[in-house]
């Protein structure tokens, strides 16, 4: 089955053609401020020679809604009902945001009457009549996007759902996201998850348009998919409704990637690009998710993120020689013009790879009388800050493999300190693309049941899951159990336990 993987970059866009698990091409080019001339660059070259015949899908990562949120471009204002008084009011939309982020995104606030108790229980009655008066003073606005989120609505999400219907009658043409859709426990991140979800809706459209004008450009009848922040894809409708889940899923995609090119399950991954190294760790061939809250842009959210640290060491960081100093700094998508080796006169780490005969990249004869002892000076930092970065992912002081992968995949040294093999890939720089390619669409659920024996609890948050992977875009005869925990609550009458699944299944 042939898929083409495309990972849009700040700096490159890179792109492979899959058949299987076989690369039959490959291409970096450089990312444009379109998006769709470099991504139908991409398509030609993976393209040209091939049969396009039997085309499975194209899967695209895109960094455009992370650096939409980052760079505070692109999102519109939102308008936020929240559905939990007369509790939850202590703290209302927007607390703790960065004030630049909120003015950018703060729209009209709504809290109403409603909610419900973990055993869905209604907290009080929902006041349906200033829900409806919400919706015509939004209508009113101008605001083209609403978030809501209800007290408990992962669990029962029927207050929420009122409030659709109500502003689908009352303020038509509004996008609407659901707190519950994107849920987990926790009334504050979930919110500003949905917030920013809200935020990003027109982005989304335009991005979306972009890519699927690119694929007809290139004369190519597959489905587009959008590659997750859980090494997974799903469609492009979903991805337009669901911008967030598409935060983070370059390095994903390199995990995924490495995963494959390495055929290493469980291994930590070291992607080393142009101006950061970002290293996660692989677990079953599936990144490893953070387990704490997860800051975006300043916002403080609660949902699936891979656990992934960022350092300052990538291809083009800065290297000074008086007094000495490596990074943060970096030449970044300039590489090939300022970098020494490319005929520019700033000193970076590719010049120090190539060096110390890491790499034969552009015009070696220029960096050959490089102080022998710079060239060992900066060899032992990069060594050290790998090593440190490499500790703080580990889970126990075993020796565990190391996956490098990326662009700058030579500066990492053949042997590290608590790695007990450091693995070298063909086609390390487009690992990103054969993440994408090769990803599986996935389900998630993460809820409370009560009142029913744990297996009963499990086997109805499966069928959660399931269901919205097909939604997703998945194969409901593929479908396999990723991933089952559960934990009881304390305290709470009705055997009550909260339960998360995540199941993962093959394209349509």
């Amino acid at each position: 089955m042939k898929r083409i993987g495309i990972d849009v970059g700040g700096t490159n866009t890179d792109g492979v053609l899959l058949d299987g698990t076989r690369i039959l091409s490959r291409v970096k080019t450089a990312t444009t401020a379109d998006v769709t001339t470099g991504v139908r660059a991409a398509l030609a070259h993976v393209t040209a020679g091939a049969d396009p015949a039997g085309l499975a899908g194209v899967m695209i990562g895109t960094t455009h809604f992370t650096n939409a949120v980052i760079e505070r471009r692109g999102v519109e204002r939102v308008a936020v009902v929240r559905i939990g008084l007369p509790a939850a009011a202590v703290l209302p939309p927007f607390t703790g945001w960065p004030a630049d982020l909120r003015r950018a995104v703060e729209g009209p606030v709504f809290m109403l009457r409603g909610g419900h108790e973990f055993d869905g229980r209604p907290i009080v009655p929902f006041d349906a009549e200033g829900m409806r008066q919400a919706a015509r003073a939004i209508a009113a606005s101008g605001v083209g996007s609403v978030a809501v989120c209800a007290v408990f609505s992962p669990l029962t999400a029927a207050a929420e759902e009122e409030a659709r219907a109500i502003l689908a009658q009352e303020a038509p043409g509004v996008a609407v996201t659901l707190s519950s859709a994107l849920g987990r426990i926790g009334l504050l991140e979930r919110e500003n998850a949905a917030i920013l979800n809200s935020c990003l809706h027109g982005l989304a459209r335009r991005t979306v348009a972009a890519f699927r004008d690119a694929i007809a450009a290139s004369g190519l009848a597959a489905p587009l998919y959008i590659t997750q922040n859980d090494g997974t894809v799903v469609v492009a409708e979903v991805a337009e409704r669901f911008p967030v889940l598409c935060f983070a899923s370059g390095p994903t995609n390199s995990m995924r990637g490495a995963a494959l090119l390495s055929g290493r399950q469980n291994a930590i991954v070291v992607d080393v690009g142009g101006t950061t190294s970002d290293v996660g760790v692989l677990e079953g061939g599936f990144p490893r998710e953070a387990n704490s809250r997860v800051d975006i842009g300043g916002v403080r959210t609660v949902f699936r993120m891979p656990d992934v640290v960022s350092i300052g060491l990538g291809g083009g960081t800065r290297v000074s020689t008086a007094p000495f100093g490596i990074g943060p700094e970096s030449v970044g998508f300039r590489i090939r013009e300022a970098a020494r080796v490319f005929g520019g006169d700033t000193l970076t780490l590719t010049d120090i790879g190539v060096g110390l005969g890491l790499a034969a990249i552009g015009s070696p004869a220029r960096v050959a009388g490089l102080d022998p002892a710079l060239l060992a000076r900066c060899r032992d930092w990069i060594r050290t800050a790998l090593e440190e970065v490499i500790d703080r992912m580990k889970t126990s002081a075993a020796p565990v493999p190391v996956v490098a992968v990326g662009g700058g995949a030579f500066l990492v040294p053949e042997t590290l300190a608590g790695v007990s093999e450091v693995v070298k890939v063909p086609d390390a720089g487009v690992a990103n693309a054969v993440g994408a390619a090769m990803a599986q669409v996935s389900g998630e659920v993460d809820r409370i049941f009560h009142d029913m024996p744990r297996e009963e609890a499990v086997a109805r948050a499966r069928a959660v899951a399931e269901a919205r992977a097909v939604e997703a875009g998945a194969q409901r005869e593929s479908l396999v159990l990723l991933d089952v925990e559960d934990l009881p609550l304390a305290y709470i009458p009705g055997d009550a336990r909260r339960v998360r699944v995540r199941v993962v299944g093959d394209v349509r």
